[in-house]
């Protein structure tokens, strides 16, 4: 059986997005991507919280025969709560899905544009649909008290319901960071951050 070296640095450039462009950063972009790596890193810790309810559910289940109603249903709040926070966590590090077969014919100033319009035309306006008529949906949620349906669910249904405006709101911060990082690129405002040797290296062709 023959071996083979391996560069793993060449593996994970080859299967990178070719498409992506690398914006410069701007005051503003970076203030509103702290506040998006604060929540993205402090709710990463969901994620080990889950395996293990998971794993518990499972033995529960299989080796001792029984249920709870409540732990399953964390089981779903939780998994709703890591996936709702990372959408926002995955727009400040470029790590969503894109059409590279049609963006690699396009040069970095037309996917730049494209990426603006896309963000004010399209996700700037969800986010605040979505922030707009999920408030009464959270504030009548908790001013009944909401709790589960089940039989020996969850109380405090507001709870994970209020994760939808935060989780939006987020959102909204990440996509505006990435909006004026896009502008900067394309048109120079707001002003780039770091030397002008650096911002050359993000100039548009």
């Amino acid at each position: 059986m023959s071996e083979y070296d391996l560069d793993l640095d060449q593996v994970e450039e080859a299967v990178a997005h070719k498409a992506a462009v690398d914006y410069p950063r701007t005051r503003i972009s970076d203030s509103l991507e702290r506040i998006v790596e604060l929540f993205g890193r402090t709710s990463s810790f969901v994620w080990v919280i889950l395996i293990l309810l998971i794993v518990g559910n499972v033995v529960l289940r299989y080796a001792l025969g029984t249920n709870f109603v409540a732990l399953e249903e964390l089981q779903w709040h939780l998994y709703a709560v890591g996936f709702m926070l990372a959408l926002s966590y995955c727009i400040t590090h470029d790590g969503h899905v894109r059409v590279d077969v049609a963006a690699e014919r396009m040069s970095p100033k037309a996917r730049a544009w494209i990426e603006i319009l896309g963000i004010a035309l399209f996700i700037l306006p969800f986010c605040t649909l979505i922030l707009i008529y999920a408030w009464p949906f959270v504030e009548h949620s908790m001013r009944i008290g909401e709790v589960s349906a089940a039989p020996g669910g969850l109380p405090l249904r507001w709870l994970i319901k209020s994760v939808i405006l935060l989780a939006f709101g987020l959102m909204f911060l990440a996509a505006t960071a990435r909006l004026f990082r896009a502008l900067a690129f394309a048109c120079g405002w707001p002003r780039p951050l770091g030397t002008p040797e650096q911002n050359n290296n993000h100039s548009p062709k």
